[in-house]
């Protein structure tokens, strides 16, 4: 494997995604991982760039033979990184898998050894208040999706310690310089192996 797998995770509504698509538009050393589901694809979606949309019994079955690097139901839908996919992408570039953090605390705790070049990189908000606002400017869930989002930050702040960096997204600019000069930190490290 030639290049470095980044695993980029923080709480919803932090800009994450955001982020991660400045960084797969602006280098094209970075390739984005593409996860599996079993959910329909909505208006617009294309198989193999959205997602790969799988059946359940496909899923299951690829589940069985171990080619997911994580995976998670989610309202009745199977949602998986496929290892396969990784490993191939990482022949050619760096991958970048944008997943929540009990997904990326699994692929450190259970792959690490298969994937020597791993940099976790947690997002932050400045402050919980901010993220709130954030998740309430949005408008794209309910109260109740909000407040369960919200539930869910406790946890996933509390694990920082597990992450090899920690990005605070107070000012977007400043958080993508962060995050580039960490990426290239980490190519030229790994270069050097």
């Amino acid at each position: 494997m030639a290049g470095v797998l980044f695993i980029i995770s923080g709480p919803s509504g932090v800009g994450k995604g955001t982020l991660v698509k400045m960084l797969i538009k602006d280098d094209p050393a970075l390739a984005l991982s593409v996860s599996c589901t079993t959910r329909a694809p909505r208006a617009g979606e294309q198989d193999g760039r959205e997602y790969f949309f799988l059946t359940k019994e496909e899923f299951e079955r690829r589940l069985a033979e171990g080619d997911f690097l994580e995976s998670d139901e989610h309202f009745g839908n199977y949602y998986g990184t496929p290892k396969s996919f990784v490993k191939e992408r990482l022949k050619e570039k760096s991958v970048i898998l944008e997943i929540d953090v009990v997904g990326a605390l699994n692929v450190k705790r259970n792959y690490a050894n298969e994937f020597p070049r791993l940099a976790l990189v947690m997002v932050v908000p400045p402050s919980l208040s901010a993220l709130e606002a954030r998740l309430s400017g949005r408008k794209s869930e309910t109260p109740r999706e909000r407040e369960s989002r919200l539930e869910r930050v406790n946890y996933e702040l509390s694990q920082q310690s597990e992450y090899d960096y920690v990005v605070v997204n107070d000012n977007l600019n400043d958080a993508y310089a962060e995050l580039k000069k960490i990426i290239s930190q980490e190519i030229k490290q790994s270069e050097r192996r």
